[in-house]
């Protein structure tokens, strides 16, 4: 089991968001969170990712065989979780390239005690860039400042590539992207089966699309029991 989530209940500046929330996610596979807006989705995988906003009343999240309830942010996207949010801010200064540069060697070294030579990561970007056809270009400009919504999720899509987590929360990956990055997120979420996905979708085409093999519907804080 890749991940698990028992009991939990969450809040935020004391009022309750979160309600007892029980969901196990298995080894590879593609999970949807479905329900209205509101109803918990972006709490909970914000939750569990280590977004410090929110308050962790009672429970325990299990990823990979290991506790990680009071592990923050940076400790769990290293062990593997990465998460693709809908908004994602520009950083004047800082481009495409360094970016990835930083988080792989920051990966790299915590998996392996040593540090990412310069020739593997080029090699690695270049394969991860041609396979999702990203315009080499790209890579020196400031990261996501002048790129369109679209644009965004595909470099989005080039950072999941270069870091093969065990575990990718994607919050609305489709929003603000046309058909065609539509598909090329679905295509690239069905390629990597070493790869559990966690995913929030309104729209049943891309849902169709990516084919999920588990959903869980929450409501007001609530799993929906069927």
């Amino acid at each position: 089991m890749m991940l698990e989530i028992k009991n939990l209940s969450v809040s935020l500046d004391g009022k309750k968001l979160l309600d007892d929330i029980n969901i196990s996610v298995e080894t590879g596979a593609r999970h949807l969170l479905s329900g209205h807006n509101g109803c918990g989705k972006s709490t909970l995988v914000g939750t569990i990712a280590g977004n410090p906003t929110y308050t962790i009343d009672s429970g325990k999240i299990i990823f990979d065989g290991r506790d990680i309830t009071n592990e923050n942010a940076t400790t769990r996207s290293l062990m593997g979780i990465f998460v693709g949010t809908q908004n994602v801010p520009e950083i004047p200064g800082l481009t495409i390239i360094s970016f990835l540069k930083h988080s792989l060697a920051a990966h790299h070294h915590f998996q392996t005690g040593k540090d990412l030579p310069m020739g593997q990561f080029l090699e690695q970007l270049e394969n991860a860039r041609t396979q999702l056809d990203i315009p080499k270009d790209w890579l020196n400009r400031c990261v996501n400042v002048g790129f369109s919504g679209g644009e965004r999720k595909r470099l989005m899509l080039l950072r999941l590539v270069l870091t093969q987590p065990k575990l990718a929360i994607l919050d609305e990956p489709d929003s603000g992207a046309d058909a065609t990055v539509q598909k090329q997120i679905a295509d690239t979420i069905k390629s990597m089966p070493d790869t559990t996905f966690i995913f929030i979708s309104h729209q049943p085409t891309f849902t169709q699309s990516v084919g999920p093999t588990h959903t869980t519907t929450l409501s007001n804080g609530k799993i929906m029991i069927k």
